[in-house]
């Protein structure tokens, strides 16, 4: 069973998740909170699966909290909620650590998909919300200093990083390099690893960070 907690200050939004999530043999609602200091509590005392946390609540937003839940409970993943709009704390979050971001006015079965695959431990990143927002932030950013960790990459790490960057799943990435989907999968464990970041959503800003993708510090130069 995976467990859930809803962290949301609209108290409509939460109970329609929950009614959503609830519905489903294989998930269950273990908490709901109206802000990010209630759900960095609630975290510790229910240990969660999964917590579907909001971006904007009153006090604690849900950035502080999540960065409070990933270092404390690195067990416990950690999906942001945000406006279709979106807004420059979702950067921050994936920075953050956390296991993925879906939009608040998501279709039911993309929410319960998000659940399960963040449950499994994978990360959740939309391939057109990654494209946009990342590139319009990443690229606001001074250039870094080279990264050596770009060094230890393989070229196909290093094209394994930039199609994660470019938003694409395990299984696009599997037909766009004639692999196996198992093979894909495997391999971006390894990189992760390789690189010290948390999970999929890290090689995404370890990507734009390092300038390996991106309309950023290269384009500026131009």
């Amino acid at each position: 069973m995976i467990r859930v907690l809803l962290a949301e200050d609209q108290a409509l939004v939460r109970a329609g998740f929950r009614a959503l999530l609830d519905d489903e043999d294989d998930i269950a609602v273990v908490g709901e909170v109206a802000d990010g200091a209630a759900a960095v509590e609630a975290a510790r005392a229910e240990r969660p699966d999964v917590v579907l946390m909001d971006i904007r609540m009153p006090g604690m937003n849900g950035l502080d909290a999540a960065r409070r839940i990933v270092v404390e409970l690195p067990a416990v993943r950690v999906v942001i909620l945000t406006t279709f709009d979106m807004d420059e704390f979702v950067y921050g979050a994936m920075r953050a650590g956390v296991a993925g971001f879906l939009v608040k006015d998501t279709d039911p079965e993309d929410l319960i998909r998000a659940v399960r695959v963040a449950a499994r431990g994978d990360a959740l990143i939309s391939p057109s919300v990654t494209r946009r927002l990342i590139a319009q932030y990443a690229g606001r950013a001074p250039r870094p200093a080279a990264d050596p960790r770009v060094n230890t990459l393989t070229p196909r790490e290093r094209e394994l990083v930039t199609l994660v960057a470019e938003g694409l799943a395990n299984d696009e990435i599997a037909e766009r390099l004639s692999l196996s989907e198992a093979t894909v999968r495997s391999a971006v464990s390894r990189v992760t690893s390789k690189l010290g970041v948390r999970n999929r959503a890290g090689l995404v800003v370890f990507a734009y960070e390092s300038a390996l993708v991106g309309p950023g510090w290269a384009q500026h130069e131009a």
